[in-house]
């Protein structure tokens, strides 16, 4: 719809950021765009048959990866006037592309796909957003090239705003790093020309030293979308269920602290999870054991439902546990 006559038409993509636990790992599902081009993200135009966006969303998914959506929310809706271009890019645009993203869960993912689709971990990615093992090495480049990127700032004046931003963003300056920052770093990066797709959008190729990078980028804007799910998820299973959409029915409470680690990208400390678990009546014992576990068999757990009866912010309080102390 025209609001005025001077406004420019405007055109509605659905777009899906869909994550299943896959041996343990946060995978997106992702659909090749070419022989040779990057990945993307199951998206689609909204149809005019379309009766709401959510059934056209599906109505993509179920085409293109032949997946049947269970668990959904809307993400955010992307509207900029130039989004694939970025803040320096063309903005004379005859139509202006406005992207309406969802966040979907999986539980019972299927890692065979069809030949255009695939699962991939969502660090390869994002792979400075996984602190569970270590301090991501990727970080020490990046933030060199932040501060070398904040130092070429035109004026005092921004060069503080850049400061300020990369402090909040990765953490320096003895700062705590926020799991839930996800997005203001990928735009941090975005805006310094340290990933990919801030190249690819002047329709220019990258320099050797960001096209060198183990990072994955994705087509268009899709890798900003992944990096608004990730912090929006990281975020909400804080205070709501959302970690029991993707468990199977019955689990271990090692397997439910696993599965919190790998979305959050943080090391648990496993008594203070156990307890937490527990003293909020998330779950509750089947009365079964899992045998599998290499040493005494586990107690098999399940959801409790009527948790979300009984208080208005279920969820998981995630802390993590003590970071690698070396900073930059």
């Amino acid at each position: 719809m025209t609001l005025n006559p001077g406004a420019s038409p405007a055109t509605v993509d659905l777009t899906a950021v869909i994550v299943a636990i896959i041996d343990g790992e946060p995978c997106i599902l992702t659909v090749q765009s070419g022989v040779t081009g990057p990945d993307t993200l199951p998206c689609g135009p909204l149809q005019p048959d379309h009766r709401t966006l959510q059934a056209g969303l599906r109505s993509w998914v179920e085409v293109q990866t032949g997946l049947r959506l269970g668990y959904m929310e809307q993400l955010y809706t992307f509207a900029d006037r130039n989004r694939a271009g970025g803040d320096e890019g063309p903005t004379d645009q005859e139509v202006r592309p406005v992207s309406v993203a969802y966040l979907a869960l999986v539980h019972d993912a299927d890692p065979q796909t069809g030949r255009a689709t695939a699962w991939q971990p969502w660090y390869d990615y994002l792979p400075w957003e996984d602190w569970r093992t270590e301090r991501p090495p990727i970080l020490e480049h990046l933030i060199a090239e932040l501060r070398q990127w904040r130092d070429q700032a035109p004026s005092a004046h921004k060069r503080r705003r850049r400061a300020e931003r990369l402090r909040l963003s990765f953490a320096t300056a003895a700062t705590p790093w926020d799991e839930e920052r996800s997005l203001e770093r990928y735009e941090l990066l975005y805006g310094a020309r340290l990933v990919a797709e801030a190249w690819h959008d002047q329709g220019r190729e990258p320099p050797a030293p960001v096209a060198a990078r183990t990072d994955r980028s994705m087509a268009t804007d899709h890798r900003r979308i992944l990096a608004t799910a990730m912090g929006r998820l990281r975020g909400k299973i804080k205070y709501r269920p959302l970690l029991f959409e993707l468990m199977p029915a019955t689990f271990t409470l090692l397997q439910l602290q696993r599965t919190a680690e790998a979305l959050s990208g943080t090391r648990l400390h496993k008594q203070n999870f156990r307890r937490l678990v527990e003293r909020q009546q998330l779950v509750e014992p089947t009365g079964q054991r899992e045998s599998r576990t290499g040493g005494r068999p586990a107690r098999l757990m399940r959801f409790r439902p009527a948790v979300t009866l009984e208080r208005p912010a279920p969820g998981v309080g995630i802390k993590a546990g003590a970071r690698n102390p070396r900073r930059s």
